[in-house]
């Protein structure tokens, strides 16, 4: 028969266990948020520079539109 407290030593035991596990997953969910914020500037930055390299095309030319040979 298990005594109280051995009872309470394994409710405890789990508590620690649970308590590691709640910080390891806390500590992944800081990283991922890092990189989100990181592929979100990076991004940004892409977008900045296809807008900048579309104002350098000249006005009357269509990056999408065929050549007049096709």
């Amino acid at each position: 028969m298990t005594t109280p407290e051995d009872r309470l030593v394994d409710i405890e035991t789990q508590l620690a266990y649970q308590e590691d596990l709640i910080q390891s997953l806390n500590q992944v969910v800081i990283n991922m948020q890092q990189q989100i914020d990181q592929l979100e500037l990076k991004n940004q930055r892409l977008q900045d520079n296809l807008k900048h390299m579309a104002t350098l095309l000249p006005n009357d030319q269509n990056p999408s539109e065929q050549p007049p040979h096709y």
